[in-house]
């Protein structure tokens, strides 16, 4: 599946890891009673609830399938080979953009952990691939949505 690599902190491998095990439990189970439940209701020819559990079945096989083929082709990052030198995945990066003159802080980690509400952004994202490999003091200029922002490196720490 992956043409390019899939990077998980320590904590996104296991997270990843108790999804799949819910997934393939909990939810699995659910899905197999409601397609047992919806036998019930006559005809499976003519049965629009046992049609749509049956389709929430093939979706769920689906991101079961996905998300182990994510952990078996995950590089789990070393929390203790991350540099603080420059920015990289599993960094906290403190940025101030020149305009605002305020901080912002982002934790870099890879694009399956990203949540940009959480403030942690994909090293493929905008931002995440304009502040790779800087250095606190760096000036950097970022194309985003609604043109372009320059931000300023001001702090890198493990993450």
């Amino acid at each position: 599946m992956p043409d390019r690599e899939i990077i998980l902190t320590p904590e996104g491998y296991q997270r990843l890891k108790e999804e799949i095990e819910y997934l393939s439990s909990v939810k699995r189970d659910e899905v197999a009673e409601r397609i047992r439940a919806s036998r019930d209701f006559g005809d499976i020819s003519e049965n629009s609830e046992y049609d749509d559990a049956k389709n929430e079945q093939a979706m769920l096989e689906a991101d079961i399938s996905q998300k182990q083929e994510r952990l078996r082709n995950a590089i789990v990052m070393d929390a203790d080979a991350v540099s603080t030198e420059t920015v990289g995945v599993g960094t906290k990066v403190t940025l101030r953009e020149a305009k605002s003159d305020e901080n912002v802080e982002y934790t870099i980690v890879g694009s399956v952990e990203a949540d940009p509400a959480s403030h942690k952004l994909s090293n493929e994202s905008p931002v995440g691939m304009a502040i790779m490999g800087h250095k606190p003091g760096d000036k950097v200029k970022v194309n985003v949505p609604r043109g372009s922002k320059t931000f300023t490196v001001v702090a890198i720490e493990k993450a």
